[in-house]
């Protein structure tokens, strides 16, 4: 019996976009997700210290912190736990307000960021190499204006 290429049907260009869209993160992300765990992190953990990194040396507070993640994280307490058990991140609270509490990168999360910034560079490369630069812009651009409309108003993601 002949074998037969697997039929994809979508209800709308709409789905079909999305799942195209939801197909290439799973891809891409499998080979991002080999490359943090080589430093055992999850992608979250690397954007908070990428986001502490970028603010350093001021602390910042948790909550402008989970404004500015790429992704929501489900449980950001227990992941600043994790980070700070691994002397990458140092929390702290306020005198005027017990309940804020501040974050900051320590000397070791930024050597680690340093030790992972050209195995990234190389990650990314082999996820998005193989499109122009003009490609890659065009992209940016698409996909800024598909979230756009489900974006809060101040989003730095806009």
């Amino acid at each position: 019996m002949p074998k037969t290429e697997p039929s994809l049907h979508f209800d709308s260009v709409q789905q079909e976009a999305y799942l195209a869209l939801w197909r290439t993160y799973d891809r891409l992300r499998s080979l991002e997700d080999e490359l943090f765990e080589r430093f055992d992190l999850t992608p979250q953990q690397y954007n908070v210290l990428r986001l502490l990194r970028s603010c350093h040396p001021t602390l910042v507070p948790t909550s402008s912190l989970v404004e500015r993640l790429v992704s929501r994280a489900p449980d950001v307490t227990r992941m600043v736990d994790r980070l700070e058990r691994r002397s990458l991140i140092v929390r702290s609270r306020t005198s005027e307000d017990r309940r804020a509490v501040l974050l900051g990168i320590t000397a070791a999360g930024l050597a680690l960021l340093s030790e992972m910034a050209q195995p990234l560079r190389l990650c990314h490369k082999h996820q998005l190499g193989h499109l122009s630069s003009s490609e890659l812009k065009m992209l940016v651009q698409l996909l800024r204006k598909a979230r756009g409309p489900h974006e809060p108003p101040d989003s730095p993601w806009k």
